[in-house]
């Protein structure tokens, strides 16, 4: 049972909102009338987040919304069977909107908890080209005038296991197009890139200034990830499909990552974040969340960033190719201005809890009609090539 200190701050109710582009919405409310929103969104396997959501509603109504800690232990190590993507995601919406809870019942910003605030602002990139990557230059200029100063595109299409050098030459070409506008740019790999190829292709853009290359292999492969950190001097960045500091360790220990890039909604919640960040720092690894989902994440992450002196530059999904006119990053918010970007930056919230406040009543509504409408979840695209084989995506 919960170790409850105080009656009225009891959790009274657990909600989920499968709302559009392909978000999950957390809301927690208490017994005192203090709501918390947090972020489940995992992409492709939304169903199997809102059946761990009827398990953690069952178990953790009543108990004391304060407890952030013995509610995050309980929930990862009573049941046995522990991380992975789906139970992970499950805690991480729960526990961020706790966090919430507390910094409006204290009236002060989540990063005021973890310790204050060691910046008055967080670097942001915006993403350019999506799976088939093409006309990245116009991209980058729109990112430029919307002010960025960086930002992040798909290295490749589909690729076969080992397939033609000359199909990575385009990539370069195209990082240099963005280079020119006087743009930061990282390349994601998207662990599309096998070992073979991975390693030509991080040669060809060494010498192109590249901010990072992501995902270069697969997250199953701290070793090789060393081996190729042995072979160039780009900064290597992985750890959106890394759960827990767990997770994290061996890649640490092996010297394997410039760039460590949990993912708020998958890694635990804010209070995981913040431990990987701390084990980050330990390494001399630098912190850039990954984060191509909505604006609670975002809040999440930042709230972590502006605390933690290894964090270098926040993932932001503004006008992502997932998203639409209809859903995107500001749609569920009641002031966008709290993300507004400039000369590159977005200024620390300053609201208490999150620092962001969501417009329910369009959460609800928007719920409400994809669930009458029968629209499904979002799925990735499953890739083949010409010979019938699947394909990483």
């Amino acid at each position: 049972m919960s170790l409850t200190t105080s009656a009225s701050s009891f959790i009274s109710k657990i909600e989920v909102f499968r709302v559009p582009p392909r978000w999950l919405f957390v809301r927690i409310e208490t017994a005192d009338g203090f709501v918390g929103w947090g972020e489940s969104t995992l992409e492709g396997h939304t169903e199997a987040i809102e059946g761990a959501f009827a398990d953690l509603a069952q178990r953790f109504l009543g108990w004391d919304a304060d407890g952030i800690e013995d509610i995050w232990q309980t929930a990862y190590r009573a049941r046995f069977y522990r991380g992975g993507p789906v139970l992970m995601s499950a805690l991480s919406g729960l526990d961020i909107a706790l966090w919430d809870i507390k910094g409006k019942k204290l009236g002060v910003p989540v990063w005021q908890l973890l310790g204050g605030k060691v910046r008055d602002r967080v670097r942001v990139y915006g993403w350019i080209g999506g799976d088939h990557p093409s006309a990245v230059r116009e991209a980058a200029r729109e990112r430029k005038e919307q002010g960025f100063t960086a930002v992040k595109m798909n290295a490749t299409e589909a690729l076969v296991w080992l397939d033609s050098p000359e199909l990575l030459k385009g990539t370069v070409e195209r990082v240099r197009e963005v280079r020119a506008l006087g743009m930061d740019v990282g390349v994601d790999f998207h662990g599309r890139v096998h070992k073979g190829m991975a390693r030509q292709l991080a040669k060809l853009l060494e010498g192109e200034g590249v901010l990072f290359i992501e995902e270069p292999l697969l997250p199953t492969q701290p070793s090789e990830f060393a081996d190729l950190g042995r072979l160039v001097s780009t900064p290597i960045a992985a750890g959106e499909r890394l759960y827990s500091r767990h997770e994290f360790r061996p890649y640490f220990e092996g010297h394997a990552l410039d760039v460590a890039q949990p993912d708020v909604s998958h890694c635990g919640g804010i209070s995981e974040l913040a431990r990987i960040a701390s084990m980050a720092e330990t390494y001399d690894v630098a912190l850039a969340p990954h984060c191509p989902l909505g604006p609670i994440a975002l809040a999440a992450c930042i709230a972590v960033g502006v605390s933690k002196l290894n964090y270098f530059i926040q993932e932001m999904s503004w006008q992502m190719h997932y998203n639409s006119d209809d859903a995107d990053l500001f749609t569920y918010l009641a002031d966008p201005s709290v993300f507004a970007v400039k000369d590159g930056y977005i200024t620390t919230p300053s609201g208490p809890g999150l620092g962001i406040i969501i417009n329910e009543e369009l959460v609800r509504t928007r719920a409400k009609e994809h669930s009458r409408a029968g629209v499904e979840a979002w799925r990735n695209p499953i890739w083949r090539g010409e010979d019938g084989s699947i394909r990483e995506w």
